[in-house]
């Protein structure tokens, strides 16, 4: 493969039972294989602050090259990847096929996946990414829980940021005593029988972050489905790893694959598609479980089934024809596209999808918000992940559209933390950021 060549990027599975994988001699040769290729293309300088972090180590040694850079200088660089797949997906020149074999994420995972092996863990950030677990106990207490991680408590944060490394100005997805799937069974949607799509079923993957914290997406999902006449069932066995993986916890998340495939796998065979409401999600069933176990019939299964939900909106209205009765959105949308929906390689499905809507006022910004998942709450990491979402706030401030839409929820809570801080800058007019989903059964008069 030659430098900039059309052939699609290839990822290879991961070892990770293999002892070589977690090999910190092997590991450090390899990043500084990879690190040296970086420092003489530097074309992701502008992407995360990884990048800046390596260039600037470089640039400071003796030499000026990769060969007088002390290996203890790597872990900054490592901490600060977010995972947002852009240099693999979009800048890298490098990546597989072509022979210089480049996977920067993949690296860094690889990095944190031996320092997990060594007992480095951080405990604190661990018990954070327990999303599951922190659910379930949080949703008993909500009032209590979002009390305690608003903002403005400036009795709770300040131990919050003290105890747990979480930055007191960090805004924090708040908890809900009634989850999606609570919901959904006491609120089933009437499915419209006359839509183009009727036939259609749906099984909705509800993800951790639907489910307790923001039930109102998947209701809003699954409003506009039924609208379209699909017919929809709620599985959660559990979360897909994302916060997991970020922590290079591969054996964790291989047996979270395991759990959700096998009970998935019913679902596919009573002809059920598998929508995933949040694009990390979607990314990990779609992409990252099959590099995982790639001997796993069910995950690849479950793999070949699975859908984002504006992927299956737009699948929809391509292949049947959406069902009638939208309407236009005056004032229009900024449309923040999530990275790990770019890193799905579907296109800009959510954008596809706005654009089905009347006089579509569309403005598409293409920049990372710098949230980075629970790597950016972090008080080492808060104001690097408001400094990278910077550029994307204000394209969003200088279009001054009504509404602000990410298919990613903590993109869009940080995006408007963002605008907060530029000068001069108004947010959307309702204060909120939206998934587009639920900009697009507003537009179907199914939610307020």
């Amino acid at each position: 493969m030659r430098e900039g060549g059309l052939e699609a990027p290839v990822r290879h599975s991961f070892q990770w039972s293999d002892p070589d994988f977690t090999d910190p001699q092997k590991i450090d040769e390899e990043l500084r294989r990879v690190f040296d290729i970086c420092h003489t293309c530097r074309r992701c300088f502008n992407l995360c602050d990884s990048f800046p972090r390596l260039f600037d180590l470089i640039d400071g040694s003796e030499s000026g090259e990769l060969d007088t850079v002390d290996s203890a200088g790597f872990k900054p660089v490592v901490d600060a990847c977010t995972l947002c797949d852009m240099c693999f997906m979009v800048s890298c020149p490098y990546v597989p096929p072509h022979e210089f074999n480049i996977d920067f994420p993949h690296l860094m995972l690889r990095y944190r996946a031996a320092e997990l092996a060594q007992g480095k863990g951080d405990v604190m950030v661990k018990q954070l990414t327990e999303t599951d677990r922190n659910g379930r106990l949080a949703g008993k207490v909500a009032g209590l829980c979002n009390w305690a991680s608003d903002t403005g408590n400036t009795l709770t944060r300040p131990v919050m940021e003290k105890v747990a490394g979480v930055h007191r100005k960090a805004a924090l997805p708040k908890f809900h005593g009634k989850t999606f799937q609570r919901r959904a069974k006491a609120e089933p949607p009437v499915v419209n029988d006359g839509a183009p799509a009727h036939g259609r079923k749906v099984a909705l993957y509800a993800t951790c972050f639907v489910n307790y914290n923001n039930p109102d997406i998947g209701m809003a999902a699954r409003a506009v489905l039924a609208k379209n006449g699909v017919e929809t069932e709620i599985v959660y066995p559990s979360c897909c790893g994302m916060p997991q993986l970020e922590r290079g916890d591969l054996a964790r998340v291989a047996e979270q694959a395991k759990r959700v495939a096998g009970e998935m796998a019913g679902w596919i065979d009573r002809g059920y598609d598998i929508v995933a409401l949040t694009p990390s999600c979607a990314l990990m069933l779609k992409f990252e479980w099959p590099l995982i176990l790639p001997d796993d019939q069910a995950v690849k299964r479950l793999s070949e089934a699975t859908f984002d939900i504006s992927e299956y909106v737009v699948d929809i209205a391509r292949k049947e024809g959406l069902a009638e009765g939208l309407r236009a959105l005056p004032g229009g949308v900024a449309l923040h596209m999530a990275c790990h929906a770019r890193a799905q390689n579907v296109g800009h499905k959510a954008a596809e999808m706005l654009r089905l809507l009347p006089e579509a006022d569309l403005q598409v910004i293409e920049r990372c918000s710098g949230h980075g998942g629970s790597w950016g709450i972090l008080k080492d990491n808060f104001e690097v992940a408001l400094k990278i979402g910077r550029p994307a706030a204000r394209q969003a401030a200088e279009g001054g559209k009504t509404y602000l839409a990410s298919e990613c929820p903590l993109a869009g809570v940080h995006l408007l933390q963002t605008l907060e801080r530029l000068d001069g800058a108004a947010g959307p007019a309702d204060g909120r950021a939206h998934h587009p989903i639920e900009l697009f059964a507003r537009a179907y008069g199914l939610a307020g």
